[in-house]
Parts: C-alpha cells; sequence; structure tokens
C-alpha cells in the first residue's frame, strides 16, 4: 500500500456560535457542543485540523487559542470541540464557565493536510491535547484499516473508547500531570509495541520536548522514513500559548 499527504486550503471566515450543551467526556475533558446557522458550509478534510477560538477576556482583550474540531454535523449545523482541562488558561476558563446560551467566535481552518491512499497501518502517539485529533481520526479510519494508539494521560479514569470500523488497539500510559514534559513513560511503551509489516503512518503530538524525543525514536530506532511521520509540538511547559512545529 502508497500513500501521500496534499494540502486543501479552505475559505477563512469566522462564524459566532452558541453554546447548546456541555459534558465531561472523562474528569479531564470537557466537551462543548456549539451550534449556529453559519455551520452549514463548515469544512474540515483532515482529522488533525485547527480552528480559532477567540475568547473574550476581562477588561475586552480577545485572545485565541488553537482547537481541533472533533465533531461537526453540517446538516444539524453542530460543531463538538473538546477541551483538556490540563492548564488554566483563558480558553480552558472560559470553557469551565460556559452554560448553554454563550456565544464565541471561532475561525477556520485555514487548510488541510489530506491523506491520498491507505497506509499498511497508522500509529497515534499523544497526550490528553492530542486526543480529540487522535479520537476523530480512530473514528473516521476506514473500515479494516489497521490502527494503534498510544496516549499518556493521568489515570485510568481519563482513557476514552472511541466507536471505530478500523482494526484497533489501544495502549494507555498513566504518568502525573507534573510529568507530561518527561518523554520516558511514553518511549518506555513505545519500546514494548510489535508494530505491523508494511508502510506505516505515525502521528506524534504533545508536549514539544516528548514530541521531539518520541519523532527522534521512531525515525532512529524504529527507522520511520521522514515522509511517514507527523509531528507536532501541540504545547511547551511553562509557555502560555506556545507550540512548536516540526518538519515531516
Amino acid at each position: 500500500m502508497s500513500f501521500t499527504f496534499r494540502r486543501v486550503m479552505h475559505t477563512l471566515r469566522r462564524r459566532e456560535l452558541t453554546v447548546r450543551a456541555t459534558r465531561r467526556v472523562t474528569p479531564e475533558m470537557l466537551r462543548i457542543t456549539f451550534a449556529g446557522d453559519d455551520l452549514h458550509d463548515f469544512t474540515s478534510a483532515a482529522p488533525d485540523d485547527h480552528i480559532k477560538l477567540f475568547v473574550v477576556q476581562e477588561g475586552g482583550e480577545v485572545v485565541s487559542r488553537d482547537y481541533t474540531p472533533r465533531r461537526f454535523d453540517t446538516s444539524a449545523g453542530t460543531l463538538d470541540i473538546d477541551f483538556a482541562l490540563h492548564d488554566a488558561g483563558p480558553a480552558t476558563r472560559w470553557a469551565l464557565g460556559a452554560k448553554p446560551g454563550d456565544t464565541l467566535q471561532v475561525g477556520g481552518p485555514k487548510g488541510s493536510r489530506v491523506m491520498d491512499g491507505e497506509p499498511a497501518w497508522r500509529l497515534f502517539i499523544g497526550d490528553e491535547t492530542a486526543l480529540p485529533a487522535i479520537g476523530r481520526s480512530i473514528e473516521e479510519a476506514p473500515a479494516g484499516a489497521k490502527v494503534i494508539s498510544l496516549v499518556a494521560v493521568t489515570n485510568e479514569a481519563n482513557e476514552q473508547l472511541f466507536d471505530t470500523r478500523a482494526q484497533y488497539e489501544a495502549h494507555w500510559v498513566h504518568r502525573p500531570a507534573d510529568r507530561a514534559d518527561d518523554p520516558q513513560p511514553v518511549l518506555d511503551a513505545l519500546a514494548k509495541l510489535a508494530l505491523p509489516d508494511g508502510d506505516g503512518f505515525v502521528w506524534i503530538a504533545a508536549e514539544a520536548h516528548v514530541t521531539r524525543a518520541v519523532r527522534d525514536h521512531v525515525r532512529g530506532v524504529l527507522k520511520g522514513s521522514p515522509n511517514s511521520v507527523k509531528a507536532s509540538g501541540y504545547w511547551i511547559k511553562g509557555r502560555a500559548d506556545a507550540n512548536e512545529k516540526f518538519e515531516d
């Protein structure tokens, strides 16, 4: 099997959405369902797309933060966004206080990195912040596809279940929140994985130090070719609104 990626650009616009419902997916993951007439033409072509949430602070300052469109239904005019409650940033604080009827502006996605073809297998590695993209990737995987996930969370209560047609294998790593920037627990678990044969695709997103260490392990020890690995530092410990992009 072979696969390639192509970039698809979308018309960039802002939408004002209304909170329809909130619920805890796990103790440390909050899902908010938004509704709005503007969602009839919302487009997100890849599971790891990002949209910007524009949050109004006290005093009127507006800050933006990137989030994954977890699930959307254009016919129903709804959009789900999951908030990992691992920090006390402005978007997280807003989400914790959100109630039905509240409004929020969002923008994007600007573009999508779309996979053409099918790898022999897919491996998704991440932490709490990556679970929305990983969950959507697993749920949208083709029937029969070989999919493996390795995700670090604080405890068993924060593990998630996904409805998928894929041949799915889940692995969870438990580590304290204050060790979220320590790659060793993930590397130890990765070393125990038996990966299938064939041309696979590895997707990595976590705290930037973890992402870098895992990417280097995949490229070195697992001999993953550069065009089969996508890595992103979704956040950087100790730095607000910071992330790190890695070359494919």
